[in-house]
């Protein structure tokens, strides 16, 4: 069989592979609609917290997640069916018969489609026992390979030798996939390092993004882009919030994390003193506070004209300006533009320097 995109243009979605906690939400709550179309978020729960329902009823009209409930037990809470919101079913190849099913039954009451996520770090055991476990899905969910995306996800890459290591194993699963028609083919992986706790403080510290480095290294083979946004791909790995004001803030090639521990003064006086050293940064986005709701957050903080927030504010910022960020960088150059994913007034310091621009990818079979 051939891929489902030959002979017509794939659709420019970024798929980003979110924690689905209240920062995360709350980010993807503010996006406008002319993004809308361009994200197609994976969300992946591992607890569900009072709130969740409520604020996946208020994410944008139009905006699908899929959302991966893999490692919540096997129960009626968990059945993305009864949740009463328009969303995309996440299927594992070694589910048990019974979820799979009710994947199928979400699948066809909303989209009528699935995405399917396969973990390099787990699916290892050969491209015909692969074919033999998607087919079971694909069967027990009455779903056709035209209905689903693939998702092939690499997991954690922290260092050059994790990006040589997953390079060839991802190029085997983009042969294997190429035996059947897939609506779209994507890889994704994490770069952030586990914890950020011991980095120092007081000052902008710049992490490689491992992970965009490795896509780079794919380009040749078309598939589309996802990630894990500003967090560890490896579940629970970060250990409890860490108290200490924190931004992520992506760039081109890298993040540059703050953690600001400086003495004196209120909670919000320190986190205002941080804001202000990003604003100053020469990796403050050209468009300033209008690059993404994010940064108009940040750039209120910097000004004090708003408090110190909670570490689910300062995940939704970073959050927010990593898609931001990322989808600028997808766009072809002709579409550039200075806006991210929402627009505020143009109110940002007159020290700028546009974000590094890249190439929208097509998977073509």
């Amino acid at each position: 069989m051939v891929s489902a995109h030959v002979g017509r243009a794939a659709e420019p979605v970024y798929r980003p592979v979110l924690n689905g906690r209240r920062g995360e939400l709350e980010a993807l709550a503010h996006l406008d609609d002319a993004t809308v179309p361009l994200l197609a978020p994976i969300l992946a729960f591992h607890a569900l917290e009072p709130s969740t329902m409520d604020q996946l009823g208020r994410l944008p009209a139009g905006l699908l997640p899929a959302v991966d409930v893999s490692m919540l037990p096997d129960t009626a809470e968990s059945e993305v069916v009864r949740w009463g919101v328009p969303l995309v079913p996440v299927i594992g190849l070694a589910e048990s018969d019974r979820r799979l099913g009710a994947y199928g039954v979400a699948a066809r009451a909303y989209a009528r489609r699935a995405v399917v996520r396969l973990q390099t770090g787990q699916d290892r055991a050969g491209p015909d026992a692969t074919t033999s476990a998607v087919e079971r899905a694909w069967r027990l969910t009455r779903l056709v390979p035209e209905q689903c995306d693939l998702l092939i996800d690499a997991g954690d890459v922290c260092c050059p030798a994790d990006v040589r290591l997953a390079e060839p194993r991802i190029r085997r699963l983009a042969g294997w996939a190429r035996r059947h028609a897939w609506r779209s083919v994507t890889v994704a992986a994490g770069g952030m390092p586990p914890t950020v706790a011991r980095l120092p403080t007081d000052e902008p510290v710049r992490l490689d993004r491992f992970d965009w480095q490795l896509w780079q290294r794919l380009s040749d083979l078309g598939v589309g882009y996802g990630d894990y946004g500003v967090d560890c791909a490896v579940p629970g790995s970060d250990g409890p919030p860490d108290r200490l004001p924190t931004l992520r803030y992506t760039t081109g090639e890298a993040w540059w994390v703050y953690r600001w521990a400086r003495r004196g003064g209120r909670g919000d006086e320190r986190l205002a003193d941080l804001c202000r050293t990003l604003v100053s940064a020469p990796h403050w986005p050209t468009a300033g506070a209008g690059f993404s709701w994010g940064d108009h957050e940040i750039l209120r903080r910097a000004r004090r004209g708003a408090g110190a927030g909670s570490p689910a504010n300062w995940l939704a910022w970073s959050t927010s300006h990593h898609l931001a960020q990322v989808l600028a960088a997808l766009r072809p150059p002709a579409d550039e533009q200075d806006g991210g994913p929402w627009h505020a007034a143009q109110d940002a310091p007159e020290r700028k320097r546009r974000p590094p621009r890249g190439r929208e990818t097509r998977w073509a079979g």
